[in-house]
């Protein structure tokens, strides 16, 4: 067998590993791998963290799953898969690493239990101009004139040492999995590869990876787990297929018309058309607004 080769299996989507499988402690490997190929070291997760946030979206037909866990060393890491644009979605990030921080500090605690956050956010969206396919942000407090990188004093094992601030900051991953388009040889390609492509080498040695080709494969699953992701699959698809091709739409109409006017009122009423058929598909209101651009108050009115 050639070192490269791909087998034909058929392995199951992120998006619905992270919603159904990867909670699972007997699957937290595979999210442990994907956390330690982007930090750079290894991460072990202890338990997960149920919010109120994870609680009402875990089960969304689609559009957005996520995951929240402590590792080996305290600190708390957020995956969170998105399927659709929302117009928001930065101001989102800090949302839920806000709430992350908040909701696992409680009244009365010293500071000192401040835990780094870490968010990781895959997106199967445009978000905007850039040609990569991953960013990485954090926080470094650099000196306007020296240029040099500020240290503070703080507290370990009752100890004062110096640390930096980006050591107590949240950190941001922005995987943007349509923007990859490149040959998998590096971990973080073959991370890319598998979220894009569901493809996995069958010699993988990247963490995560080599416990997805045992855990996450197709025709493993139950009938009743098969059926419920194939019509996953299948809003997922519907739902591409209704946004591209109301764009698609909504831009000729705009032509035709002519007018300013008129391509305003064709993009309102393909937005419209759109919101209804995302709303027969069981998006929430609130999604379909950031999706469209129309307020809920319309979206209630045209589709009820």
């Amino acid at each position: 067998m050639h070192s490269t080769m791909l087998s034909e299996n058929k392995y199951i989507r992120f998006d619905w590993a992270v919603k159904r499988m990867l909670r699972d402690k007997a699957n937290f490997a595979v999210l442990e791998g994907l956390v330690t190929v982007l930090l750079g070291e290894k991460i072990t997760i202890t338990e997960l963290l149920e919010s109120e946030g994870n609680q009402e979206k875990s089960d969304a037909k689609f559009n957005r799953v996520d995951i929240k866990a402590r590792n080996s060393k305290d600190e708390i890491i957020i995956v969170e898969v998105q399927l659709t644009r929302q117009l928001y979605y930065l101001q989102r990030m800090l949302y839920g690493v806000s709430k992350a921080i908040t909701e696992h500090i409680q009244i009365g605690n010293k500071y000192d239990q401040v835990k780094k956050v870490y968010s990781i956010n895959i997106l199967y969206f445009d978000l905007g101009q850039g040609s990569d396919y991953l960013y990485h942000g954090k926080t470094v407090f650099t000196g306007v004139h020296t240029g040099d990188q500020l240290k503070v004093n703080t507290r370990e094992a009752d100890e004062i040492r110096m640390t930096v601030p980006e050591n107590v900051f949240p950190e941001y991953f922005i995987i943007r999995v349509n923007e990859f388009n490149d040959v998998a040889t590096t971990p973080i390609e073959e991370w890319l590869d598998y979220l894009k492509n569901n493809r996995i080498k069958d010699d993988t040695s990247t963490p995560g990876l080599q416990e997805a080709r045992q855990k996450l494969l197709y025709m493993t699953m139950t009938d009743s787990d098969r059926h419920a992701y194939d019509a996953h699959m299948d809003d997922i698809m519907v739902q591409n297929d209704v946004l591209d091709t109301a764009k698609m739409e909504g831009r000729e109409e705009g032509r035709a018309e002519g007018r300013a006017e008129g391509r305003a009122e064709g993009e309102r009423q393909k937005s419209i058309s759109i919101a209804q058929r995302l709303k027969a598909m069981g998006m929430s209101v609130s999604d379909i607004a950031e999706a469209t651009g129309l307020s809920e108050e319309e979206i209630t009115a045209f589709t009820d």
